[in-house]
């Protein structure tokens, strides 16, 4: 049994390489640099790349999360200004991945470079009710380090 869906893809430039699966195992595809030279992100700095590529999701009940590479963070201290990116089910603009250098050190950027990776989720929306009292737990209000480090 495969659980897949069907995302269509359109490409906004020449240079831009779809995504892929890196395994097929992956739970995330390789999103990549559409830039047409090298760029150089300095410790502290951050910039937006563009991946040249719009999608169009199934549903309203999916999502796209755009997620840091584990490798590019941890050789290379890169990670997402934002955390994780949103591509919203109506969103049909060009996914661009907003980088920051935590390192020490500057980083090149190189044309075709994996840069994050997107993994599709359901989501679902919510129906606040408004409530005088919430229910009782054993943490309660406890936040920040209350279960223990």
């Amino acid at each position: 049994m495969t659980d897949s869906i069907s995302v269509k893809i359109k490409k906004l430039s020449s240079h831009a390489t779809l995504p892929a699966y890196a395994t097929s195992a992956s739970a995330g595809l390789d999103l990549c640099a559409c830039i047409q030279e090298k760029l150089v992100l300095n410790p502290g700095d951050y910039l937006k790349i563009p991946t040249g590529i719009a999608i169009e999701l199934p549903s309203q009940h999916l999502v796209g999360l755009v997620f840091a590479r584990s490798g590019l963070a941890s050789r290379s201290g890169i990670g997402l200004t934002n955390g994780v990116g949103v591509i919203d089910s109506d969103y049909r603009g060009e996914i661009q991945v907003l980088i920051q250098n935590l390192g020490s050190l500057p980083v090149t950027i190189n044309p075709g470079d994996r840069i994050a990776q997107m993994v599709f989720m359901p989501i679902f929306r919510a129906l606040l009710e408004e409530v005088a009292e919430l229910g009782e737990t054993l943490r309660g209000a406890g936040g920040f380090g209350s279960t223990g480090i």
